[in-house]
C-alpha cells in the first residue's frame, strides 16, 4: 500500500511525456556521479542513500522511492544534514507509527547527544536503515517482524547509544580524570519498561569502567517517564527503571553504598509535551555524580 507520498510522485512521472525511465531517474546517476562533501556524517549518509536508492532502482523497480532517496542523497551529499523520514508522511496503521515514531526519537535524542560527530558512519547507518524500515513497514502493511531493516536499525542505533555515552577519545593518551560535577549518562528506555536494552547494557559498561577508575564520592540514579501515565503510576516506573540501572552497576562491581536512587517520575522532562504523551526522550534514568 502505497502512501500519498509515493502516488503523487508515481503521477509526476507518468506526465512526463517523451522521457525514459533513465531520463527520469537521472537523480540516482546523479548521486552515483556526486563527490560528497561536508561532515563525516554527511558523507557517510550520502553513500547510504546512494546504496538504498540503487537498490529500489535496480532491484526493487521502485521508481517513486528511489527518486525520492536519492534526492536525499543528494542533499547529504551537498553537506546537508538531512533529517530522518517523519512518520506522518507514509501510510502506515496505527501501531507501526507508535513504533516507528518511538524508534525515531531514540534516533534523534541519539544525534542530539553527538552521535552526529562522536561516530558518523554508525550515526548515517542508523537513519538509512531506520528510512528503509519506514519503507517496507509500508510495503508490508501487516507485518510487524522479519523486516530486514528494521533489525539492522535496531543494532546501529543500540551501538550508538552506547557509543554516544562513552565519547570515545581521539588520541591514545589517557582521559583526564571524571570531573563529577560535569558528567552525566543517560540511559533509555522502552515505553512502560524497565528492562534494559542491549545499548542501556552498553552505557551501564562505560559507566561502571569510569566510576571503577575513578571513584566519586556519591552515584545519583534518578528515573524518569514519560507523561503517557499517570503522576503516581510514572513516579513508581521512574523508580523501577533506577532500581534496575542500580542493579546492573552493582553487578559491574560498583559499590551499592555509594549509590542513591531517586525518581523524577514526569517532573524534568527531557523532551517538553502535554499530558498522556508517549516521548522516547523522556523514558530514561539520568545518571550523575558528586
Amino acid at each position: 500500500m502505497k502512501s500519498v507520498r509515493t502516488l503523487v510522485l508515481a503521477a509526476s512521472v507518468l506526465t512526463l511525456g517523451g522521457c525514459t525511465m533513465f531520463d527520469t531517474y537521472s537523480e540516482v546517476d546523479a548521486l552515483n556521479e556526486a563527490k560528497a562533501v561536508g561532515s563525516p556524517f554527511t558523507q557517510s549518509l550520502a553513500k547510504e542513500y546512494k546504496d538504498y536508492a540503487n537498490n529500489q532502482l535496480e532491484e526493487m523497480f521502485d521508481y517513486p522511492d528511489a527518486l525520492h532517496f536519492a534526492r536525499k542523497g543528494l542533499a547529504a551529499a551537498s553537506g546537508e544534514a538531512v533529517m530522518p523520514e517523519p512518520v506522518t508522511d507514509w501510510n502506515l496503521s496505527e501501531n507501526h507509527v507508535r513504533e516507528l515514531a518511538a524508534a525515531r526519537g531514540r534516533l534523534i535524542v541519539a544525534f542530539d547527544l553527538g552521535g552526529r560527530e562522536v561516530a558518523p558512519a554508525t550515526a548515517a547507518l542508523a537513519q538509512a536503515k531506520y528510512d528503509c524500515w519506514i519503507e517496507q513497514q509500508e510495503e508490508n502493511w501487516k507485518s510487524t517482524e522479519d523486516l530486514s531493516c528494521k533489525k539492522e536499525f535496531m543494532d546501529a542505533i543500540a551501538e550508538l547509544e552506547g557509543l554516544v555515552q562513552q565519547a570515545p577519545e581521539t588520541n591514545t593518551q589517557e582521559p583526564p580524570p571524571m570531573i563529577p560535577e560535569e558528567a552525566m549518562y543517560l540511559v533509555f528506555f522502552n515505553w512502560d519498561s524497565y528492562d534494559l536494552s542491549s545499548g542501556a547494557q552498553n552505557v551501564l559498561d562505560a559507566v561502571a569502567e569510569e566510576v571503577i577508575k575513578n571513584p566519586p564520592s556519591q552515584i545519583i540514579v534518578d528515573g524518569h517517564a514519560d507523561t503517557s501515565g499517570s503522576k503516581d503510576y510514572n513516579e513508581r516506573l521512574g523508580f523501577k527503571r533506577a532500581n534496575a540501572v542500580r542493579d546492573a552497576l552493582v553487578k559491574r562491581g560498583v559499590s551499592e553504598d555509594i549509590i542513591s536512587v531517586e525518581s523524577s517520575g514526569e517532573e524534568e522532562l527531557l523532551v517538553e509535551t502535554p499530558d498522556g504523551i508517549r516521548e522516547p526522550a523522556n523514558r530514561r534514568v539520568n545518571i550523575s555524580f558528586k
